[in-house]
């Protein structure tokens, strides 16, 4: 705890930010009282996020950015030598206060065996929470032991992966985000480029990519990679998104959740997975118009630089 006696097992949460002072207190505030420390991984805020994390007794580090793995894997080394266990949240989440057990309780049961916590992730949009059309439940590994995982090298859609087993918990992390339309599109739209990378490079491997292994990561998210590498960029560009939200919205009952509901599933699902296939099909284009290499090319229309280095 900080300020307080150390609890029984310790916890140090990270936290990336970038501009994050509309959320970074209420963050704070909701784990402070149940972890040893908090890191605050800081990649340029230019508001009051760094002033508020520091009064509010988290260290803050500031790395400059390259991507969500790259930031968090240097979060990670940072506080190798802290020991215990790491609870990874974003800025824009809190630790629910559904959630029934402390976090020193949960991570003080596991089995010696398991290096690994997985959390009931929920999200709420324009107010209301995402009930439907496949978005719950959503486990996620945030606590880990320190020393025991990493954050897989991708550009999107990466996960955690620990030396050991997981095992599923009631901690309850909620996203509530409490920033514009306007500001999620943007947001959105830099997630489409990475997303647009990480497709791009399944193809035409220039980049080396981790896979989630059998053991020491969600067995949904080792579903959902399946289903997403073998199935639907197995189908044609502009059938799959339009296929994808008819599923989420019609088949998995998206409707239920109301008009937000009809909002974030017609942006989440539909608008936000054609705009990846359509950078997609620019970088390709592009990279042969100019007979250029699609590294470079991916350089010219998203301004990200993808090497191994």
């Amino acid at each position: 705890m900080i300020g307080n006696d150390k609890p029984t097992a310790r916890i140090h949460g990270v936290i990336l930010t970038l501009n994050e002072s509309i959320h970074i207190a209420r963050c704070i505030t909701s784990i402070k009282d149940q972890v040893e420390s908090i890191t605050v991984i800081d990649s340029g805020s230019t508001d009051e996020t760094v002033e508020i994390a520091e009064r509010l007794g988290a260290e803050v580090i500031h790395h400059p950015w390259v991507n969500y793995a790259t930031q968090l894997n240097f979060g990670i080394s940072a506080l190798a030598a802290k020991g215990g266990w790491l609870l990874r949240i974003d800025a824009d989440e809190v630790l629910d206060p559904a959630t029934p057990s402390r976090l020193t309780e949960v991570v003080s049961q596991v089995g010696s065996d398991c290096d690994g916590v997985l959390v009931r992730r929920r999200i709420y949009f324009l107010g209301r929470r995402m009930r439907h059309g496949a978005i719950e439940p959503s486990w996620q590994l945030r606590l880990w032991r320190n020393g025991r995982g990493r954050c897989e090298q991708r550009w999107m859609d990466e996960h955690v992966i620990v030396n050991g087993n997981v095992q599923k918990s009631e901690i309850v992390i909620s996203d509530i985000n409490l920033n514009s339309l306007t500001w999620w599109s943007t947001k959105h739209n830099q997630y489409a480029s990475r997303e647009a990378i990480d497709l791009l490079n399944a193809k035409f491997q220039f980049l080396k990519a981790d896979k989630l292994p059998a053991s020491g990561s969600s067995r949904q998210a080792r579903a959902r990679r399946f289903l997403k590498e073998k199935i639907y960029l197995r189908t044609p560009a502009g059938a799959r998104t339009i296929a994808y939200f008819m599923y989420r919205y019609l088949l998995r009952l998206g409707f239920l959740d109301g008009k937000p509901g009809f909002y974030f599933h017609f942006l989440q699902g539909l608008w936000y997975r054609g705009l990846v296939d359509a950078k997609v099909f620019e970088i390709e284009a592009l990279a042969e118009q100019k007979n250029t290499s699609i590294v470079s090319a991916i350089k010219d229309r998203t301004g990200f630089v993808v090497d191994d280095g």
